[in-house]
């Protein structure tokens, strides 16, 4: 099961803190494993939480909506890789 005690209790997470940055060797495992597609498709047809819009190019996710998401759907992140 993914990690939610690694997040804090209240704040704001942008795409690639929960879907991981796969072009890159440096990102934190995604707390939610699937593409940048299928988060937007999940969110359009209201499987994923909804977005906040803090201005035109950003883009982010309520830690209590991701936090309960991944509680009530027992969403398991892949090992990282060493």
């Amino acid at each position: 099961m993914a990690k939610v005690s690694v997040l804090p209790e209240i704040g704001y997470l942008r795409l690639n803190q929960i879907i991981g940055n796969r072009s890159s060797d440096l990102s934190a495992p995604p707390l939610i494993p699937v593409s940048r597609s299928t988060w937007w498709a999940g969110v359009k047809t209201g499987i994923f939480p909804k977005p906040i819009k803090l201005s035109p190019g950003v883009t982010v996710w309520r830690v209590e909506d991701i936090r309960s998401f991944i509680e009530r759907n027992g969403v398991e992140t892949p090992q990282a890789q060493g």
